[in-house]
């Protein structure tokens, strides 16, 4: 039977299709098409009361948080940096949640771009607001720039080569959370990705690996959630 993996989504205000322009929860097909090729079934996890996010996290086999608009700074302790976006509230508390539930649960985690910042704030890490030089100068357009996996980690096992990815973020992690190893870099020392150790499988990337055709990341997460859940990281 395949796994189960929920994707948490977009809540936007106004969304078109057909006659109709409506609230809507949604999220590019990228992310459950990558979940589909790579042996699961993919699910959408709109946001909810945080309080749900525990008996949602029990039916799923693994989780993967999407990418999206920046994390509230008053999350990590900061201030807003002119830069940094409209908050997305709703969204920071259920993802938040879902995290948490997924490490308490040993329930295999995936972050992506944001997903991975947040997984960091999650466990009491803080963010870069403002990086440059990795998004597109073509506004809608996903950029791409290699990343180096850094050897003995869970990332540098599944990717164990220098690997150009496809890119779009003005934020990183700045002080790893608790727990978290940075398991990739980009050629600047941006950290691309992070991972907690064995047993928890919990990893983020900061690109985007539904815009691209390499499917290792994924495969993992879909591999890692057909084994029986390990006691929960905290």
């Amino acid at each position: 039977m395949k796994p189960l993996i929920g994707i948490s989504t977009y809540l936007e205000e106004s969304a078109a299709w057909g006659v109709w322009e409506l609230p809507a929860a949604l999220l590019p097909t990228g992310y459950p098409r990558l979940v589909q090729r790579s042996g699961g079934l993919a699910v959408m996890l709109p946001p909810d009361e945080p309080a749900a996010a525990a008996s949602a996290v029990a039916r799923l086999d693994g989780v993967v948080i999407a990418g999206g608009p920046d994390v509230q700074p008053v999350r990590y302790g900061a201030e807003p940096h002119p830069r940094t976006g409209p908050p997305a509230l709703e969204r920071d508390a259920w993802e938040l949640a879902l995290i948490e539930a997924a490490l308490a649960s040993g329930t295999p985690l995936l972050g992506i771009c944001r997903g991975m910042q947040l997984l960091n704030v999650a466990l009491g890490g803080t963010l870069v607001q403002h990086v440059e030089g990795h998004t597109s100068p073509v506004v809608g357009r996903f950029g791409e720039h290699p990343v180096k996996p850094v050897p003995g980690t869970r990332y540098g096992d599944l990717v164990p080569e220098e690997f150009d990815v496809p890119t779009h973020h003005h934020q990183t992690v700045d002080r790893l959370g608790t727990g978290l190893t940075a398991s990739a870099f980009a050629s600047d020392g941006t950290v691309e990705a992070v991972e907690l150790p064995d047993p928890q499988w919990a990893l983020g990337v900061q690109w985007h690996p539904e815009m691209g055709e390499d499917t290792r990341v994924m495969s993992a997460l879909v591999g890692a959630a057909t084994a029986p859940a390990v006691t929960g990281h905290r």
